[in-house]
């Protein structure tokens, strides 16, 4: 007895697009999340920058950074840019551009003496 084919229901063909379709998505949706979990390979402290800029000391270990001895608070966006509270419309690419911007913004003045945290 020989096998006769039947050629798939438009329901089949539809069925089967939509599980793909779902699949894919969920593929897509999870695949950052995934990655993210991914051991991260252990990388050397970056080394302590230092440099006299418009007559200004700066100081930048990591995302630390201080001018004339006196510490910038210094903010990481999800980008990988830092933004300061002397500057805080404008990203930079490293702490190091971010640190001559605010020498640039400083002109003669003195950053404050951090004050200690309060908390009400």
């Amino acid at each position: 007895m020989d096998a006769v084919l039947v050629p798939p229901t438009r329901r089949t063909v539809l069925r089967t697009a939509f599980t793909a379709a779902v699949l894919a998505g969920t593929a897509a949706a999870l695949a950052p999340v995934l990655r993210a979990r991914r051991p991260r390979p252990v990388t050397a402290p970056a080394p302590l920058a230092e440099e006299t800029y418009r007559g200004r000391h700066i100081a930048v270990r990591r995302s630390q950074v201080w001018i004339d001895g006196r510490p910038l608070h210094v903010m990481r966006r999800a980008d990988g840019s830092y933004l300061s509270g002397i500057n805080h419309f404008e990203s930079f690419a490293t702490p190091l551009d971010l640190a001559r911007a605010a020498v640039d913004e400083l002109g003669t003045a003195q950053l404050a003496l951090a004050a200690a945290p309060h908390h009400g």
